[in-house]
Order: C-alpha cells, then structure tokens, then sequence
C-alpha cells in the first residue's frame, strides 16, 4: 500500500524531523541531507512535485557556534535559529544543486495560515515555485514566534502546508518506524500499526511518549498532523528517516511504516 500511494501520488510534502538531521553530538547531519536531495531528484524525475518542510535551524546554528550552555534560554534559542536557518538553507542549496534543483525558502508563523491574504500569499508562492520547478523548503520562522518554538510546531506547519497546497501525500521522516501499540524502546513486543483508519480511537489503543533532546515533538504531534491532513482527505506516512534510502524504499515497498489513510466521508 505505501508504493502504491506513493506512485499515484503527484504533489508530496516531505517533512524532515530534528532527530534526523542531526548527529548523536547534535551537529547537523550533512550526509543525510545529501542523501535526501538524491532520492528526492529521483521522485521528481519520476513525475513528482516536492515541498520540504524542515526542522533543524536550531541545531545548524549550534553547529555553526559550538555553544550549549545556553541552549535552552528562550532569546538564545532564537538567535540560534537566525544563525542555524542560513546554515540549512546553504546545506540544501548545496546538495540540490549537485542534482541541477534550485530551491525557495519560505519562513512560517501558524499565524499566516488564518490570514486570509497571507494565506492567499503564501499559496500563491507556493504554486509558482513549484510550477518553475523550484522546491519550496519551509521552515517556522522561530526568530519572531516564541509560540511557534514549542511541541509540534513543525509536524503540525507540515500539515497545514500539505492542506494548502492540496498535496495528495504527506510523509513525515522521524527516528521511529512509525506507531507502535507501545514505546519499542521499553517494550521487546511492541507492535507496528502499518494502517490506521480510524484515527480518533488511537490515542485510547497506544502510550504517547515524549519528544528526546534534539526535536519538539513527539508521537503525539504526528498523530494530530494525520488528523489535519485526512480531514482533507490526504494520507500521511511516518517513517523512520535514518533508515537509508527511505524514500526509495518507501516507493518500492522494501520497508515498513504507518500510514494514516483518510476516512470515506
């Protein structure tokens, strides 16, 4: 079912988690990102249309300074993403260009999608780009949005950007293979959900666990992401992005992972 998705499926959002672009040290992986932009060029040779939203500007820009004392002082925090945001912007650039695809930046505030003329800007631009074959990489603009700094943010700007885009998939990469039954780390019999239909019963049949160090969000944000985005009517993969080649092995049904598939209404 997940090659099958994934091969009828035009207009993809890919969103990249924290824990996968950054190292155990925390630095910022750039191997992983090299490696994205190949399987990525692969998909838009293949006929796919590609928006990224990415996390990780926090962790680039602690890179780029070697600074952790302060790491968790909220002014800090936001400098560091001013910093670490040209990092990532440069990694992508970098890595795409070697594949001959240009990209777009568009930084985000969960405010700007219930404006109205925002909303309609931000469509706008998202549209073009695309149509020019550029790829849109967005990420919140943590720098003005204290808000926008805490849990789910980036799981949940992922689904609201599939939903306005009219994205026909969005794929999640995290550090877990997808849903389990209960947390895999403390449980040798934890059971993968490869399927989910009925989301709203979810919560009832499994244990939430936390976000670790490097990301801002845990099991809880990617099931409220797979709400958003099937109430559209979209589907939603979670997979695990350290596994190598995983969009690849998504397409041809060589892994495993949870996919949250829209109710017929």
């Amino acid at each position: 079912m997940l090659s099958e998705i994934m091969k009828k499926s035009r207009k993809i959002v890919i969103k990249i988690g924290s824990q996968i672009l950054s190292n155990e040290d925390g630095t910022i992986n750039h191997n992983f990102i090299e490696q994205l932009c190949k399987q990525v060029s692969f998909l838009i040779k293949e006929g796919k249309q590609i928006v990224i939203v990415t996390s990780g500007a926090m962790i680039a820009g602690i890179s780029r300074t070697n600074k952790w004392s302060r790491k968790e002082d909220m002014n800090y925090k936001q400098a560091l993403c001013a910093i670490g945001q040209v990092e990532l912007m440069a990694a992508y650039s970098s890595h795409f260009s070697d594949h001959d695809i240009y990209i777009g930046q568009l930084l985000l505030t969960r405010e700007d999608f219930y404006d109205e003329i925002r909303t309609l800007n931000m469509r706008n631009t998202l549209f073009t780009l695309v149509d020019e074959g550029i790829i849109p990489i967005i990420n919140e603009n943590d720098t003005v949005s204290v808000e926008q700094i805490k849990i789910g943010d980036n799981d949940t700007l992922s689904a609201y950007s599939a939903s306005l885009w009219n994205a026909d998939l969005l794929i999640l990469l995290s550090d877990i293979d997808g849903v389990y039954d209960k947390n895999p780390k403390h449980h040798r019999d934890a059971k993968l959900l490869e399927k989910i239909e009925d989301i709203d019963s979810l919560s009832e049949e499994i244990e939430i666990g936390e976000a670790n160090s490097f990301g801002t969000g845990g099991i809880a944000t990617k099931i409220e992401a797979a709400k958003i985005v099937n109430n559209y009517g979209i589907p939603m993969i979670l997979a695990n992005g350290k596994i190598e080649d995983i969009l690849l092995k998504l397409y041809n049904n060589e892994t495993r992972a949870t996919i949250f598939l829209a109710s017929e209404k």
